[in-house]
């Protein structure tokens, strides 16, 4: 029984594996943390954290359960892939994530992985288990507030599905090119991955998976879960080692 905890930049989000299988899961704020991984701690013999910022010292309290072991995750365990990343140090557990979780669900098949979240990542793994690289591009919430912070006329705009592609406003000329063009931009991007390896399995996840799945002329998987997954992945072959 393992705990995998990610912490991202607007939430926390969490799964109790038994089995290798996701028995619960869940998500809190980031200041909440630390009470996930206390309670846990009894019921679980390894818990693994990762984050794609800093981990702020109250989320480290130690284990309720002493012979629980607490991982962190990071570049420097050994991954269940090889990255041909000439930065590899630089690679965001998250991105580490992703990348293992294409590998588990996936395995022998190229995957191009995209998280869309605050930012939207790509990450390409071919069907031997490299990981080639990717891209990172803005997210959908970080576009329309570089439109308004950059600008002196464009006003602020909650993010929200546009309705009409045709903008007949402002607001919603500025709603149409933030997510018609994000949803361009994925398939423009998964269509060249295809041009060079046809047999790309395409997996979409994050925070503005919605936006996305059932939009794009692609074939695709959305998996909100496969972050977690990669993690418990990880996981496994760290405790293998």
């Amino acid at each position: 029984m393992s705990l995998m905890i990610d912490i991202g930049n607007t939430k926390t989000k969490y799964a109790h594996f038994v089995s290798d299988r996701i028995k619960e899961k869940g998500f809190c704020k980031t200041e909440e943390t630390t009470k996930i991984l206390y309670v846990y701690s009894e019921k679980v013999k390894n818990i693994m954290l990762s984050s794609v910022k800093p981990i702020p010292d109250f989320v480290l309290p130690k284990p309720k359960n002493r012979d629980c072991k607490l991982i962190i995750l990071s570049s420097e365990l050994d991954m269940p892939f090889k990255t041909s990343y000439n930065s590899p140090k630089t690679l965001g557990s998250d991105r580490l994530a992703l990348i293992a979780g294409a590998v588990s669900v996936f395995p022998n098949r190229p995957v191009l992985i995209i998280d869309a979240g605050t930012c939207i990542t790509f990450d390409f793994v071919d069907s031997k288990k490299n990981h080639l690289g990717g891209a990172i591009s803005p997210g959908l919430q970080m576009r329309l507030n570089a439109l308004e912070s950059q600008t002196s006329a464009l006003p602020a705009v909650n993010l929200r599905e546009p309705h009409k592609f045709i903008g007949d406003t402002t607001e919603n000329s500025i709603l149409s090119g933030v997510v018609n063009g994000a949803i361009k931009e994925l398939d423009g991007t998964i269509d060249t991955y295809k041009k060079r390896y046809p047999e790309t399995i395409v997996v979409i996840t994050g925070g503005d998976l919605d936006f996305f799945d059932k939009k794009l002329k692609n074939s695709i998987f959305a998996d909100e879960d496969i972050l977690l997954k990669g993690m418990y992945f990880i996981h496994k072959h760290y405790a293998n080692k």
